[in-house]
C-alpha cells in the first residue's frame, strides 16, 4: 500500500487565517526572528488575508496582563473581524467563542500563526487536527523563545499532521496562476519582500 499523501491545496474557498496572540507583551519574547523581520511577516499574512478575502479571527489570551493587547496593526486592519479576547483559556481551542467563530465560516482549512509557536500555535493546532480540520502553520508568522523551542514545536505539529508553510508561500499557492492578478499579488510581495520590487520593476519595464 502506498504511503503517499494526497497534495490538498490551499484554497481560498475553503481557508480561514487565525491570529493567536500577536500580544504587545508575547512578541517580546519572539527571539528566533528579529523583532523588524517579524512584524512584516506577521503583516504580510495579515496583507494576504484581506487580498484574498479570507474570513479572518482574531484571539488574545489574559490581556489584562503581561500578555498585553493585540497588536494596533492587526486591530486596524481588520475592524470588523470576530476578535475573541479569551479570559484565560491558553489553548484558543478552549474558547467556545473562538471554536463557534471558525465553525460560522464554514470552512476546514485553516491557516493559522501566533506567539508562541510551542503553546498558542501548536495547542490549538492539535486540537483542530484532532478535530477533522487541515492545518496549515505559518511558521515565518509565528515566534517563540529560540529556534530549539521552534523546531521541537514545528516536529510536534507536523508529526500530527500540521502543514509547515511560510506567508510567501501560502499566498502564491492560494493564487495559483499569476494570470489572476500579476500586479496585484506583485505588489503586495514587493510591498513585504523588497527585493521583490526587483522582479516587478522588471516586469513593469517590459510591458511598457
Amino acid at each position: 500500500m502506498s504511503s503517499v499523501k494526497s497534495y490538498n491545496r490551499l484554497d481560498k474557498n475553503d481557508a480561514v487565517v487565525l491570529l493567536v496572540d500577536h500580544q504587545t507583551g508575547l512578541i517580546s519574547l519572539v527571539q528566533d526572528f528579529s523583532p523588524n523581520e517579524f512584524k512584516n511577516n506577521v503583516l504580510a499574512l495579515a496583507d494576504l488575508a484581506k487580498f484574498f478575502q479570507l474570513p479572518t479571527i482574531l484571539t488574545t489570551s489574559f490581556e489584562q496582563g503581561p500578555n498585553g493587547p493585540l497588536v494596533p496593526e492587526l486591530k486596524a486592519m481588520f475592524p470588523a473581524a470576530p476578535y475573541i479576547a479569551r479570559p484565560g483559556q491558553i489553548n484558543a481551542w478552549d474558547n467556545e467563542d473562538f471554536v463557534k467563530a471558525i465553525k460560522a465560516t464554514g470552512r476546514k482549512q485553516l491557516i493559522i500563526a501566533g506567539v508562541v509557536t510551542d503553546v498558542c500555535v501548536a495547542f490549538p493546532t492539535l486540537s483542530a487536527l484532532a478535530e477533522g480540520y487541515e492545518v496549515f502553520v505559518v511558521t515565518d508568522a509565528s515566534g517563540t523563545f529560540n529556534e530549539t523551542v521552534q523546531q521541537a514545536a514545528w516536529a510536534r505539529m507536523s508529526a500530527a499532521g500540521a502543514q509547515l508553510m511560510n506567508w510567501f508561500s501560502v499566498a502564491c499557492e492560494l493564487h495559483r496562476d499569476w494570470r489572476n492578478d500579476i500586479e496585484g499579488l506583485g505588489n503586495l510581495l514587493s510591498e513585504r519582500i523588497p527585493n521583490y520590487r526587483n522582479l516587478m520593476n522588471s516586469y513593469a519595464a517590459l510591458t511598457k
